[in-house]
């Protein structure tokens, strides 16, 4: 009996801010990769997330929200997703149920003219009436998507379909990754980015996006025990005293956060210090950006 034919490939997930990319890759992994927030423009880097099963491997590159950007940081962010554009084999476009507008029709038509198989997803339907989400559909019925799924990416609703659809898209290739790799994302990125999802879901307005964290050194000083040292850049002396709090309470709120997220992903304990420095206007200068790891090539 001839051996199963094995399918792998690069599934590329793109939308406008805030419509629950990383939740679902997230979901799809099974394992926490990429942070989540309300805040818009969450996402900063191509964040690769692996799912394998018996005879197949999807390889997901979550991208930053597509906007029009204002920094060399949103710059960044654009190429992050323009990157993840090439050589993919299957795209997922998610558009936000809730709320659909101009710019979501337009990436929409842009998305399935790709050149590669190409599925739409109508996220968040956990929110929308059923009546509505059947119009919803049918406004996008004119565009030659391989499907149309609503899912909510949040409780998993439409997910199964979801993978399905994806591995009938997926050609014959090679497994890319050991079975138990779930990311390619470096250590320490994965605990900056711990630290800026906690700071961006406690803190307000301005000051979320000129944030940035630089972890300064990781120390393992035994197999149960980690120190930690990562500093926070924000841009203005007011968001720094925002940051710290009164009496340190904020700071200390998302270090210790923090530090239980941390603990999960390095399996130790761990002993996290932080500090917050300002750095006005780092993300329109190169090097800063080149410290904390968006690096435009």
């Amino acid at each position: 009996m001839a051996e199963k034919a094995f399918h792998s490939g690069f599934v590329t997930i793109v939308g406008r801010p805030n419509v629950g990319k990383s939740t679902l890759m997230n979901h799809m992994v099974g394992e926490k990769i990429a942070i989540v927030s309300s805040k818009p423009q969450t996402t900063r880097s191509r964040i690769m997330g692996v799912v394998t099963g018996e005879d197949w491997q999807m390889v997901f590159l979550d991208t930053p929200g597509i906007h029009n950007p204002r920094t060399k940081l949103g710059n960044y962010m654009m190429q992050s997703v323009h990157d993840a554009m090439d050589g993919m084999d299957c795209i997922v476009v998610m558009i936000d149920c809730t709320q659909i507008g101009k710019h979501d029709r337009e990436i929409a038509e842009e998305m399935v003219h790709k050149n590669v198989p190409a599925i739409l997803l109508l996220n968040k339907i956990d929110l929308m009436e059923k009546e509505k989400l059947l119009g919803i559909i049918e406004s996008f019925s004119d565009l030659p998507y391989q499907a149309v799924i609503p899912v909510s990416a949040l409780t998993g609703d439409g997910l199964e379909t979801l993978r399905e659809q994806i591995i009938r898209q997926l050609p014959e290739g090679p497994k890319y990754f050991p079975d138990d790799m779930m990311t390619d994302q470096p250590e320490r990125v994965l605990v900056a980015e711990m630290i800026r999802e906690k700071a961006l879901l406690h803190l307000r307005d301005e000051v979320p996006h000129g944030i940035g964290v630089e972890i300064m050194g990781i120390k393992k000083e035994s197999e149960t025990f980690t120190e930690i040292h990562a500093t926070v850049y924000c841009e203005r002396e007011a968001h720094k005293r925002i940051i710290i709090g009164k009496h340190g309470s904020m700071l200390q709120t998302i270090g210790s956060e923090a530090r239980v997220d941390i603990e999960k992903l390095l399996d130790t304990h761990v002993n996290l210090k932080l500090w917050v420095k300002v750095r006005e206007g780092w993300r329109d200068r190169q090097e800063d950006l080149r410290n904390l790891g968006y690096e435009i090539h």
